[in-house]
This record gives C-alpha cells, structure tokens and sequence, in this order.
C-alpha cells in the first residue's frame, strides 16, 4: 500500500486572520498586484483546495495576508490509499471550524452620520 500525503488549503482561514470576511474585498487587492481573476474564480480559489496554482498567485496571496506559504499550504497525511473521498475526509478541517475555534469573526459595520 502507498501512503497519500494530500493538503489542506487554509486561504479562508489566513483571509479571516486578516480580518478580510468577504472573497469580494480580495479581487481589488489582487488587481492592485497585477493579479485579475473574475469574481467567480476568486471564489473558487477561497472555498475549494486548488488542484493547481500559479506561482504568481501564491506570491501575491501571501503579500496581501503577510503570510507564508506554510500558512497556505499545510500537509496533511491521509494514510494508505483508500477511497479517494474517505481519504480526504479523514485529514482535513473545515475553514469554518478553524475559524470558531480561533474565535474570529467579522467586525461590526459602523454607520457614520
């Protein structure tokens, strides 16, 4: 039997370390640093584990959150091979759990007059 080593993609999780609870205030900062993903593919980068991703991408991704990849990027050991989905749910956490445990949550909006 071989042994999977699979990953788990923390984005969301760095995303509400930095207190940024939206996928849409990610796209002009992405922009700014010369990265332009639609909406939708922003989206996708934040909520599912990439199976791909450029280079460039991760740069800029750890330039906006002052982070590093290892923050990103975690491995994550899935044991032998079994079933592709009983493997990838037996190493990963979900980005909302990790985010109730740690207590984060979005700021409350101030209206000004």
């Amino acid at each position: 039997m071989t042994t999977l080593i699979g990953y788990e993609w923390r984005l969301r999780e760095q995303m509400a370390v930095a207190g940024m609870f939206s996928t849409t205030k990610l796209i002009p900062l992405l922009e700014e640093r010369g990265v332009h993903l639609s909406s939708s593919q922003v989206y996708r980068l934040v909520a599912e584990r990439p199976e791909r991703l450029n280079l460039q991408v991760l740069v800029v991704l750890m330039d906006i959150l002052n982070c590093t990849a290892d923050d990103l990027i975690v491995r994550a050991d899935l044991g032998h091979a079994r079933s592709t989905a009983t493997a990838e749910a037996a190493g990963t956490d979900s980005a909302s759990t990790v985010i109730r445990t740690r207590g984060l949550r979005p700021q409350r909006a101030r209206l000004a007059d």
